[in-house]
């Protein structure tokens, strides 16, 4: 009985990090020697991203659990999860990672309660990130007010000019 109480509370966990990350990826590790292994975990933990090597049985009855059944099918072989609250944080690492070093490959994920392919994955990873976009949505905003001050600053700018240049020809 004690070991299908761990074995629950295992499940139950699995099931909590899957409900409070807005982003999971699935990846296969074989392959990787113990220093990339080293490695990757270390970048992933600088960005904030839990990686875990699971069972395979308790990931499955947790994202069975959940609803996530396609999910399922990815659950064969060595298999890492990487949980995150950025939902783009665990794919650009991985992916990044697996550029670098060919055996890990990714699997497939959830983002935000949906689940997305391999690929999807990696589209995911080309997206800037959240502070590249908040920079660009502040110069989308900031150029247009630029541009009216530009503007209304030119009539003075040019009556600045003029007026120098009529000193100009009088001292002249």
């Amino acid at each position: 009985m004690p070991d299908i109480v761990a074995k629950q509370r295992v499940v139950e966990d699995i099931k909590a990090k899957f409900q409070n990350a807005k982003s999971v990826v699935l990846a296969d590790y074989r392959g990787l020697t113990v220093a990339e292994a080293t490695e990757l975990r270390a970048n992933l933990r600088a960005s904030q991203v839990e990686y875990r090597v699971l069972k395979n049985t308790m990931v499955t009855r947790a994202v069975r659990e959940l609803g996530y059944e396609g999910l399922v099918p990815h659950l064969k072989g060595p298999t890492a999860v990487a949980f995150c609250a950025d939902p783009v944080a665990p794919a650009k690492l991985l992916v990044e990672f697996a550029g670098k070093y060919k055996q890990l490959v990714i699997k497939a994920g959830v983002v935000e309660g949906d689940i997305i392919t391999a690929k999807e994955v990696m589209a995911l990873a080309e997206l800037p990130s959240r502070e590249q976009l908040l920079g660009k949505v502040a110069g989308l905003i900031q150029a247009p007010l630029s541009r009216w001050a530009n503007c209304l600053q030119s009539p003075l700018r040019k009556m600045g000019c003029a007026l120098n240049e009529l000193n100009r020809v009088k001292n002249a």
